[in-house]
């Protein structure tokens, strides 16, 4: 019996597109299944293959009847359809059918952001109001001139003051989603630089490669969408706190920004990322440098953010250099025609945060495209005064830096470079269009590569009234990751900082961002199981629920310890506190059990000679 030759069948998917799959003709009807099913990610039910585009002929799993009894031979398409789903009490729990089928995933199986989700329910039309010289219909009526636009109108985006230069990213959706099949076979792509793996025709890169398995050339296009449009800090005190650090050392500092994301009102379905907080990660700080370290507690603070209904959405970086101490002026050195905007270095950071940081998006077939993370640099502006700019890298940048494609120039901060194929790496070309000395639009390979090509900016201010997640005071709590300036955060800084409030302050004195996480992090107070509860009520507002957690054992712990150093704490007096429910008070600082003391901190029994702890080398008194 002779052996089948291979053959190649393509199988096309109105929501997937059309996927070549490798088989034989003696391969039964029911291994040729299985591998549709690997192929195309589906599940066991709900999808069925057809010879025709019709629906005719369906092709019934068999483990005894081949591709030959089917009469499929090379180069054949079949055509995939989902069955329809049946969902009883449709209209009461409102599926919205429209989206199930224009998503190449079935509902609910991306989870996408909560401000997404609000969008998509929005009508998002822009209105007119009747115009009495060209409207010639009643008050209820609607005309040429008067009927509402589309949030993707290029004309009306073009007369607001000022310009809208970039589709908001729902907006690019409707638009992608607005012909006559309502966006059925809308799909979005991210694109990869990478050789495709499982290529069986050849020898593997660099002995061979084909054009099925070699990454397509790439031209460069300005992106025509931002998934951010607009970069809003609750407060100035959020920046002033961060800018503190160059303001003392001269040296530059990275922050990360913890927030929200939110319907933005002044772009046709737009959305603003507002900034809460800045965590500041280890790192290095130069005047002309800063190296970021691996932070142990990312996934920590992370969580801890997450329970206060905190993302993070940027991270935020100075590129400071004071001019004129007596103005308080800073030299300006970016944004002009002799410079740049952002580095080609400080795009690739950028890409790295994004792709770490992926946009769930239901109409693309890997789940996520692009990056709602934005980049803010504080640097001097025309006038020598501080100023603000938010900006991302497009979502090829974000593939480029992913498959380690783009790196910096040494000599040119404003030019990246592709790089060359070598034996263990493939590298597709990329090219980008610019205009010569006399004007004609030419292409010209990326190697160098001006970054403007690969940037998307955005506003980024305080607004008119200041907003306040978590309280301003007199004497904030340290910074992380401040040595350098003699800020830390320990019991000390507790201290001190408590020191400020009265009894009844005690929801004031906790609603403060660095506190909040020192106290979820430290090992050094017996916090971390119970921090939950006081998190929750500094969520919601709730200020019952954080005396609940003031009267907790463990906090009462941390009282005793502050009560140690002479410090009355919200609501603490020294006579009523306790270890626990019923349990005696502490002895009195410094008291001794016969030839001992025992520690008012960590309550071990020391030497009546010693005048610190041998355990926790904290003071007697």
């Amino acid at each position: 019996m002779s052996k089948s030759k291979e053959i190649i069948v393509r199988v096309q998917c109105p929501d997937a597109g059309t996927k070549r799959i490798e088989t034989k003709g003696n391969e039964s009807i029911a291994e040729f299944l299985n591998k549709i099913q690997k192929t195309f990610e589906l599940g066991d039910i709900g999808w069925n293959v057809y010879k025709t585009r019709e629906k005719k002929e369906v092709i019934k799993t068999s483990r005894s009847r081949t591709l030959d009894a089917y009469k499929i031979k090379h180069g054949d398409m079949l055509f995939l359809f989902s069955q329809p789903t049946h969902i009883s009490g449709q209209a009461s729990i409102g599926v919205d059918m429209d989206t199930l089928s224009s998503s190449p995933f079935p509902s609910g199986t991306v989870q996408e952001d909560e401000v997404d989700l609000l969008l998509y329910k929005e009508d998002g039309r822009i209105p007119r109001q009747k115009d009495e010289q060209l409207c010639h219909h009643g008050p209820s009526g609607k005309c040429l001139h008067c009927v509402p636009l589309e949030p993707y109108d290029e004309k009306y985006l073009a007369t607001c003051d000022p310009p809208i230069k970039y589709l908001s990213f729902h907006s690019y959706l409707r638009k992608l989603t607005s012909g006559v099949d309502k966006g059925k076979f809308a799909n979005l792509e991210n694109l990869t630089c990478k050789i495709k793996e499982g290529c069986k025709g050849h020898l593997p890169w660099p002995a061979g490669i084909c054009t099925k398995c070699q990454p397509n050339a790439v031209t460069l296009n300005r992106q025509r969408y931002r998934h951010v449009d607009y970069i809003m800090f609750e407060n100035p005190s959020i920046c002033d706190q961060f800018l503190n650090y160059w303001r003392s050392t001269g040296n530059q500092r990275i922050g990360l920004m913890y927030g929200r994301y939110e319907p933005h009102k002044d772009i046709p379905l737009g959305i603003r990322a507002v900034v809460t907080a800045i965590y500041e990660p280890p790192q290095v700080n130069r005047p002309n440098k800063v190296e970021l370290l691996d932070d142990p507690l990312e996934e920590s603070v992370n969580r801890f953010a997450a329970r206060l209904g905190l993302v993070p959405v940027g991270w935020i970086f100075t590129d400071l250099v004071a001019d004129d101490l007596t103005k308080g002026t800073v030299k300006n050195f970016r944004g002009n025609v002799d410079s740049h905007f952002l580095s080609a270095e400080e795009c690739i950071m950028a890409a790295q945060f994004q792709n770490k940081h992926q946009n769930p998006c239901k109409y693309s077939t890997e789940g996520f495209f692009g990056s709602k993370f934005v980049t803010v640099i504080v640097t001097g502006d025309q006038t020598g005064q501080i100023h603000f700019e938010g900006y991302q890298v497009s979502n090829v940048c974000m593939s480029l830096v992913r498959d380690n494609c783009l790196i910096p120039t040494k000599d040119a901060p404003e030019l990246g470079y592709i790089k060359e194929s070598t034996n263990e790496q493939y590298v597709p070309d990329v090219f980008y269009k610019d205009k010569d000395e006399y004007g004609n639009e030419v292409t010209q390979l990326a190697r160098p590569l001006p970054v403007e090509y690969l940037l998307v900016d955005m506003g980024a201010a305080f607004p008119v009234e200041p907003q306040f997640t978590f309280k301003v005071t007199d004497k904030p709590f340290p910074k992380e990751n401040r040595s350098a300036t003699g800020e830390m955060q320990d019991f000390n800084a507790l201290i001190h900082y408590m020191e400020q409030f009265p009894l009844s302050r005690f929801f004031e004195a906790m609603t403060e961002f660095h506190l909040l996480l020192y106290l979820s992090t430290t090992d050094m107070l017996p916090l971390k199981e119970r921090i939950v509860t006081l998190l929750e009520a500094i969520k919601t507002g709730d200020e019952n629920l954080a005396h609940d957690f003031k009267k907790t054992e463990e906090w009462a712990t941390v009282e005793e310890m502050m009560a140690a150093h002479g410090v009355q704490s919200p609501g603490l007096t020294r006579q009523g506190s306790y270890v626990g429910p019923g349990a005696s008070p502490l002895p009195p600082i410094g008291s001794a059990s016969g030839a001992m003391w025992i520690c008012a901190h960590c309550t071990f029994h020391n030497r009546l000679e010693n005048q610190s702890c041998e355990m926790c080398n904290l003071p007697r008194h």
